[in-house]
């Protein structure tokens, strides 16, 4: 199924599902089956023509996410491509179906197909996930974290590091967590399931030592959780832990981790395709490797190099 993200400044279209079809009634980004023959991009140009009138240019389509779902009942595979420029017209029900603007904001999970909903993940991630690296002292770090907060001014930041204790660590979190605030960053905290007294923070991020124990999602549904992923099994119990998204690699070698195996981009890509929510390739990713993971089906890149 070819699926379309239709971005107009800060709306997406979203169309309402016939209640006589599967999960009808719901809410649903627009698209339609791919006909023999026809390639996905030509197939979500002919099928928004036809539901919604709109004239989407094929240049302007880029991959966001490709997602696996089990409803039980049917089995579906939602190839979802998303375009903001040059979307012409004003679109209408042309097959009797509600269609709208909403903002990403406006999206909630429960009025959609539990398929749909990490494409609502995907809206709400940036492209590039940047991870804090070394530094001397708590001081340091700060004097660093702001320096580069005001020359990259990241979307969401992971705070990294491992070699402070967990008071030296809280200390640093807190302080952090201000200067995100000032900078409009979102802050991800590292390695533990809970947030400091003091801490506003997005979510937390664990590795997949830290994951591979818990039962349950750790935070609840208003705070990012992501996990640290090596294959298809750390992948899938990360799933299973309703994670919103999580990193993948090393795809290429790093300074950061020297001698460890590589998992390229050929097998990224075949763990991006049989993930169910949005994937940040990590290991040796520079800003020049963005577009080569987004065609790969990744929600984008996470390092350290590229911005620390």
């Amino acid at each position: 199924m070819a699926v379309a993200v239709i971005r107009r400044q800060d709306r997406v279209l979203i169309a309402r599902r016939p209640d006589h079809v599967h999960q009808g009634g719901l809410l649903e980004f627009p698209g339609g089956k791919v006909e023999p023959g026809e390639s996905v991009q030509h197939a979500l140009i002919r099928e928004i023509a036809e539901e919604t009138g709109l004239d989407v240019p094929a240049q302007s389509l880029r991959p966001l996410i490709g997602i696996r779902h089990d409803y039980g009942d049917k089995r579906v595979f939602l190839d979802v491509w998303g375009t903001t420029d040059g979307v012409l017209g004003e679109p209408e029900g042309r097959e009797g179906q509600m269609v709208s603007w909403r903002t990403v904001e406006e999206l909630r999970d429960e009025d959609f197909p539990a398929a749909n909903r990490p494409i609502i993940r995907a809206l709400r991630l940036p492209e590039q996930y940047s991870i804090t690296g070394a530094f001397r002292s708590v001081s340091s770090g700060l004097e660093r974290l702001e320096c580069q907060l005001c020359a990259h001014r990241p979307a969401m930041i992971l705070l990294r590091a491992p070699w402070l204790d967990a008071i030296a660590y809280a200390d640093f979190a807190r302080r952090a967590s201000q200067l995100c605030q000032h900078f409009g960053t979102s802050l991800m905290l590292h390695g533990r399931a809970d947030l400091p007294d003091g801490v506003s923070a997005a979510g937390i991020h664990l590795s997949w030592e830290q994951a591979r124990h818990l039962s349950e999602r750790p935070v609840p549904a208003h705070q990012w959780f992501a996990v640290s992923c090596h294959n298809e099994t750390e992948i899938a119990k990360a799933t299973q832990l309703d994670a919103d998204f999580v990193t993948l690699g090393p795809v290429a070698p790093t300074l950061s981790h020297p001698g460890a195996s590589t998992l390229g981009w050929r097998r990224f890509q075949e763990l991006v395709m049989a993930a169910k929510v949005p994937v940040f390739a990590l290991g040796g990713m520079a800003n020049g490797h963005l577009e080569q993971a987004r065609v790969r089906g990744a929600q984008g890149i996470a390092g350290i190099g590229n911005w620390w």
